[in-house]
């Protein structure tokens, strides 16, 4: 078995010292590890945390994923949605639960066959971790050589490969809600892209926004495409996650994600992770149509939640309904000045204009220039202190 606690430390020194994960308990003790002596985010399901995981690495961490095989499926949608048209590459360790010829509970038999065989479907490169250190340090240095070529790649862990590692008593942080404010009057209903003309014009040189999949980032697009936007494609839901990554690795930046109701309640258990580690840096705009806008106006389930309280209950610092452009212009300067994570919620119309075009840019391109922006911004930053 490999000593835990020397092999993290392996890790850290090829950078990698961030960890989101969802518990295995194959990968418990490494899972300890990163809590007692590293940067660890828990995630709500495996998916939030590769999306959270690829924030960080757009904000500069050199982030680790840690989850079951059976929670690979759940992972699926963002890895080829996500990772693979931004060429976002993170390192991952996920259990071989089910592993043929071991005895295991019944719900791991399949996908212990085929786990193997997924991530080659996925194009991730992977390997059958070592249980001896020599070889398990030379292929975690293969494996971050890989990584900065701009690929993803995973090992494979079997059971007992990690020795002991005790957890450490844990403190528990409670996030309060300090402003509630529910619907008061009535909803004004403006379009998308009018909210998105207001969200847009608030911006400045230290914002990043970014907008989940579909007609929101499309039509941000056509608004400007500026240096500092991003635009989701594929990996529904996974816009919030990705920015709570990227808000905890870069504090000094306002991060705007603008998210959909289809979207949101896709991945909804994201909003109790992104409350509980309640990055003030970090403004979260619901435009809510009532609608899965981008594949034909299909009505979503959001006008049944109050989504308010639901983040008031997440531990957002203040949860705000808006019903009108000036409303929300006032509230995101204000946000500007006093911080603290917060939700807004917009009621919008539904239906956009036919031709809407996509961004002639493409994803990996978006990302790579997003990377450059925030890393201008923090060189120059330095620049003006010293």
């Amino acid at each position: 078995m490999i000593n835990t606690k020397i092999f993290g430390r392996e890790l850290k020194k090829l950078g990698f010292d961030f960890y989101v994960g969802v518990p295995c308990s194959f990968l418990k003790n490494l899972i300890n590890y990163a809590i007692n002596e590293s940067e660890y985010i828990g995630a709500a399901n495996e998916g939030d945390a590769v999306a959270i995981a690829s924030g960080a690495l757009l904000g500069g961490k050199k982030p680790v994923v840690l989850m079951q095989n059976s929670g690979l499926a759940n992972a699926v949608s963002p890895l080829v949605s996500l990772n693979y048209p931004f060429r976002i590459p993170v390192l991952g360790f996920v259990s071989w639960r089910g592993q043929p010829g071991y005895q295991d509970e019944p719900q791991h038999e399949l996908m212990g066959r085929i786990t193997t065989n997924l991530l080659d479907s996925m194009q991730v490169k992977w390997m059958y971790l070592s249980a001896d250190f020599k070889k398990a340090k030379h292929q975690i240095s293969l494996a971050a050589k890989y990584i900065e070529s701009g690929h993803p790649f995973f090992f494979v862990v079997k059971k007992e490969s990690f020795e002991q590692e005790i957890l450490q008593e844990q403190d528990r942080y409670f996030s309060v809600n300090k402003e509630n404010i529910s619907q008061w009057a009535d909803n004004q209903l403006p379009t998308r892209q009018e909210a998105l003309r207001v969200i847009n014009g608030c911006k400045d040189g230290k914002t990043a926004q970014l907008a989940t999949t579909g007609k929101t980032g499309r039509q941000l697009y056509e608004i400007e495409d500026a240096c500092n936007n991003l635009y989701m494609v594929g990996s529904m839901g996974c816009i919030a996650s990705f920015g709570l990554g990227l808000s905890i690795s870069k504090p000094d930046f306002d991060i705007v994600v603008i998210d959909g109701d289809g979207s949101l309640l896709m991945r909804m258990g994201s909003m109790a992770t992104i409350g509980y580690y309640n990055p003030r840096n970090m403004i979260h705009i619901l435009l809510d149509n009532n609608a899965h806008d981008s594949t034909g106006g299909q009505k979503t389930v959001s006008h049944n939640i109050n989504f308010i309280n639901v983040a008031s209950s997440c531990g957002y610092a203040k949860s705000i309904y808006i019903h009108d452009l000036n409303e929300l212009n006032k509230c995101l300067n204000e946000w500007k000045i006093t911080k603290g994570l917060t939700f807004l919620h917009l009621k919008i119309s539904s239906g956009t204009e036919e031709q809407l075009s996509r961004p002639a840019i493409k994803p990996y391109e978006v990302k790579e220039r997003l990377a450059m922006f925030l890393n201008r911004n923090v060189s120059e930053s330095k620049g003006a202190r010293s």
